[in-house]
C-alpha cells in the first residue's frame, strides 16, 4: 500500500469511493455483459463524456476503477448469452458451436463452468507473467512492428494447414476466410461506426447464421443435468494456460486482437477439433477474453499504446499513468475477475435451469428477431444506410451458413479481422 499513499493522505483519493466505483463497476459489466447488443465500451463512452463533470466531485483514479471493473466483469459473463443463444461479440465468437454442443448434450452448467474457470485462471497467468512484460515488451515493440503482417500471413498459413484434412476443405477455407475479410475490411473502412458494422457483421457470420442451422436441424435443448460433473482435469488446465499464453501473445504481436488471439489459443488448447476439445477450447477462448480485457491496459504503462476502447478512455482520463497505477488496477482487475466469477457460476445456472423449460424452436426464432431488429435499430442510431447494411447483413448469413454446409471449420470466418488487420500492417512497414 506504500505505493498509494500519496492518494490516501493528500485526500486525492477515499478507499471508500474506490471500492464503491469497484462494485458499481462489476454490476455495470454484469448487465452489458448479459444484454446482447450492448458493448461495453458504449458505456465507457458515456461515462468518459460526463468525465469533466464526474471529475468534480471524484478523482480520476475512482473513474477508472470503475471503467476496468466493468471491463473485466464484461469480459467474462458476455459468455452466458453468447453460450445460451448464440449471440457473439468479438470475443467469444468461436465459442459459439462448443458452447452449443456442451448445451445439446445437457450440460450447460458445466459450460458455464469452464468459461468461468477459463477467465480467472488467464487473468493470474497474466499477472505472474507481467514481469516479463514490463522487461521484454518495450524493447522489441518498435522493431517488430513492422513485420507484424508478416506474422498474422504465418498464422493463417498454419492455420489453414492445421484445421484442414483434404484439397476441397483448403480450398473452401481459403474461399470463405478472404471473403469474409473482403466483408470486414470494407465495413472496418467505411464510415460507419466500428460498433454497429462489427455487430451486423458478427451476427449474421456467426450468430444468426448459427441459429438459422440449428432450426433447419430440429435441435432442441435436452435436460440440463443440475448435478454437473465439473472436475478440473489435464484438459481443462492446459485451456487456461493456453488462454493466459495466447492473452500474452497478444502483446508480443500488437496486431491481434482477442478474436484472432482466439485462434491461436485453439491451436494450444487442441487444435480444430471441437468434438474432442470442447472443453479445454472454451476454458482457452474466454481466457483469451479477460486477459486481452487486462492486458489491453498493462499497455498503457508499457508502450504508451490503449488497445481497447476503455484503455483509451483510461489513458485520457488519467494524465500520468505511473508504475503505481499499473500496480493498483492490476489490482483492481483481479478483484473483479474474482467477484465477477461468482456471478457467472449463479447467473449461468440459473440461465442453465430455465432455458430447458423454454422452447428452443420458439426461442431461436425469438432471438433471430430480436438481433436482426437490433442491428436494424442500431444502424439508424448511427445513421447507416439501412439497404446497405441489410445487404451486408444478409450476405454475412449466408456466408456464415457455408461452413456448415461444405464441412470446414468457421473459426475460417476471422478472416473478417485478420484481412484488415493484414492490410494495416502491410501498409505500415512500407
Amino acid at each position: 500500500m506504500f505505493l498509494f499513499g500519496n492518494w490516501l493522505e493528500n485526500g486525492t483519493v477515499k478507499m471508500f469511493d474506490l471500492i464503491f466505483a469497484c462494485i458499481i463497476g462489476i454490476l455495470c459489466g454484469t448487465i452489458t455483459g448479459l444484454i446482447p447488443g450492448i458493448h461495453v465500451n458504449t458505456v465507457g463512452a458515456f461515462v468518459f463524456a460526463s468525465s469533466p463533470y464526474l471529475l468534480a466531485s471524484y478523482s480520476p483514479e475512482v473513474l477508472c476503477v470503475f471503467l476496468i471493473a466493468m471491463a473485466i466483469s464484461h469480459a467474462l459473463l458476455e459468455f452466458i448469452p453468447s453460450m445460451f443463444l448464440g449471440v457473439p461479440e468479438e470475443g467469444t465468437v468461436l465459442s459459439i458451436l462448443p458452447g452449443h454442443q456442451l448445451l445439446l448434450e445437457g450440460r450447460g452448467k458445466e459450460a458455464v463452468r469452464l468459461a468461468a474457470i477459463g477467465g480467472f485462471g488467464a487473468i493470474l497467468i497474466t499477472t505472474l507473467l507481467l514481469p516479463i512484460f514490463i522487461m521484454i515488451l518495450p524493447v522489441i515493440y518498435g522493431p517488430i512492428k513492422p513485420y507484424i503482417w508478416i506474422l498474422l500471413t504465418i498464422i493463417v498459413i498454419f492455420m489453414f494447414i492445421r484445421l484442414n484434412k483434404n484439397i476441397k476443405s483448403f480450398l473452401w477455407s481459403i474461399i470463405l476466410f478472404l471473403f469474409s475479410g473482403i466483408i470486414g475490411y470494407i465495413m472496418l473502412n467505411s464510415p460507419i461506426s466500428s460498433n454497429v458494422s462489427l455487430l451486423c457483421v458478427f451476427t449474421g457470420l456467426f450468430g444468426v447464421s448459427t441459429l438459422i442451422y440449428s432450426l433447419q436441424q430440429s435441435s432442441f435443448i435436452p435436460t440440463q443435468n443440475r448435478f454437473h460433473h465439473f472436475r478440473i482435469n489435464g484438459d481443462i488446465l492446459r485451456g487456461i494456460f493456453a488462454g493466459g499464453i495466447a492473452g500474452t501473445i497478444l502483446g508480443f504481436l500488437p496486431g491481434l486482437g482477442p478474436a484472432q488471439g482466439s485462434l491461436i489459443a485453439q491451436e494450444l488448447s487442441g487444435g480444430g477439433d471441437f468434438g474432442s476439445n470442447s472443453e479445454s477450447f472454451i476454458t482457452a477462448i474466454s481466457g483469451v477474453n479477460t486477459a486481452d480485457t487486462l492486458f489491453s491496459l498493462v499497455l498503457i504503462f508499457l508502450i504508451g499504446n490503449p488497445r481497447s476502447g476503455i484503455a483509451v478512455y483510461v489513458n485520457n482520463i488519467l494524465q500520468n499513468f505511473d508504475f503505481a497505477h499499473l500496480i493498483f488496477f492490476v489490482f483492481t482487475a483481479l478483484t473483479a475477475v474474482s467477484i465477477s466469477l461468482f456471478l457467472c457460476l449463479k447467473l449461468g445456472d440459473i440461465a442453465s435451469e430455465s432455458i430447458e423449460r423454454i422452447n428452443y424452436e420458439k426461442l431461436t426464432k425469438v432471438v433471430i428477431t430480436f438481433m436482426s431488429m437490433l442491428v436494424v435499430a442500431f444502424s439508424l442510431w448511427y445513421h447507416a444506410n439501412i439497404l446497405f447494411m441489410l445487404l451486408v447483413y444478409v450476405t454475412a448469413i449466408a456466408l456464415g451458413l457455408l461452413p456448415h454446409y461444405v464441412g470446414v471449420n468457421k473459426s475460417n470466418l476471422m478472416g473478417v479481422l485478420i484481412v484488415p488487420a493484414i492490410v494495416v500492417y502491410f501498409n505500415m512497414g512500407f
